[in-house]
């Protein structure tokens, strides 16, 4: 035996990694959008204009979860990648761009805070740009993985953007000119 472990060693680990990491991925998007009520059915997004290239709702969920399949299956080839020069960064980026994403939902639909929002996926962008080189470093399987989620992210702020534009006076970050008038 000339390596460290034979192929059918690094397959079970990928699968152990995969048992771990695919319903993790999944689970902690899945709980973010219930916590948080993102989607048609949160009372302050049902009243906002919707821009024109705001897809049907119902794509979300579908393609979410398929892009956190992804990024899961991405994730356990980089942990599966034992030794690989980079992996100790490579999946320190992941759990910082996830992190990030994570927190996109409570700012846009719990905070009602566009702009924020704004800022938050603005980052998730630069930082999962960093996560794709450094999988591409230790897995290019993995980081091809990846690409469709980038993709959508990139479109999910210009989304945002134009939920911005067109919604000016529902973001929290932007104060009102409105005065309230109270009556005894």
């Amino acid at each position: 035996m000339t390596g460290l472990a034979s192929r059918g060693q690094l397959r079970a680990s990928l699968l152990r990694w995969s048992l771990f990491t695919v319903p993790a991925c999944v689970l902690l998007g899945f709980l973010s959008g219930l916590l948080f009520q993102s989607g048609p059915e949160n009372p302050w997004f049902a009243m906002l204009d919707k821009p024109a290239i705001f897809p049907p709702p119902a794509l979300f969920g579908i393609v979410w979860t398929i892009l956190y399949v992804m990024m899961g299956f991405a994730l356990a080839l980089v942990c599966a990648a034992w030794g690989a020069r980079g992996r100790t960064l490579a999946i320190a980026l992941f759990i910082i761009q996830f992190i990030i994403n994570l927190a996109w939902t409570p700012t846009f639909f719990g905070a009602q805070e566009i702009t924020l929002a704004l800022v938050v996926i603005g980052a998730l962008n630069i930082a999962l740009i960093a996560t794709v080189v450094a999988f591409w470093r230790v897995r290019k399987g993995a980081a091809l993985l990846l690409v469709p989620y980038l993709a959508w992210v990139i479109f999910a702020t210009v989304l945002n953007y134009q939920f911005l534009i067109a919604n000016p006076d529902y973001d929290a970050a932007t104060p009102s000119n409105s005065t309230q008038r109270i009556e005894l």
